[in-house]
């Protein structure tokens, strides 16, 4: 899939609104939104280092910490700013993507998680990365923001 066609359909579904709060010990569609802000600024700063010829890592942000996007979404205001963020790093990373040419192949080392069904810890080309980004990363939080609309209530 490709990356603004993949922001294009999340960020429907986060402006579409109407999430139940999380099921316990999941995250709430606030805290993935800004799970995915802190992410694209990361992918932005990775995609400039490239464009710039500059060595850079890549990790993920499985490892953040609640407190930090907790503060994200305090700062924020809720999800409508977040939805706003979002819409703005996405478009910053797309625009960023736009520009690499030949040098989307450039490898970055990469560390990233993706539940028990990807495990990445080596050089990548950057290209492989953004593609990973949008073919799973993307759709496995749209799938998170679907299922907190569809789940049932629980008494």
């Amino acid at each position: 899939m490709e990356l603004r066609g993949a922001y294009r359909i999340l960020l429907a579904e986060v402006e579409a609104g109407g999430f139940r709060p999380a099921p316990p010990g999941g995250w709430g569609a606030e805290r993935i939104v800004a799970h995915l802000v802190a992410n694209d600024e990361l992918m932005s700063e990775a995609t400039e280092a490239v464009l710039a010829g500059a060595p850079f890592a890549y990790y993920d942000l499985t490892g953040v910490h609640r407190p930090e996007l907790d503060a994200l979404v305090a700062g924020c205001g809720g999800l409508p700013g977040l939805a706003t963020l979002l819409r703005a790093t996405s478009g910053r990373l797309c625009g960023l993507v736009d520009r690499l040419g030949p040098a989307a192949d450039t490898p970055v080392e990469t560390h990233l998680r993706e539940g028990f069904d990807l495990v990445v810890d080596e050089p990548l080309p950057w290209s492989r990365t953004l593609d990973l980004h949008a073919r799973v990363h993307l759709p496995r939080h749209l799938a998170q923001l679907r299922m907190l609309r569809d789940q049932p209530q629980t008494a």
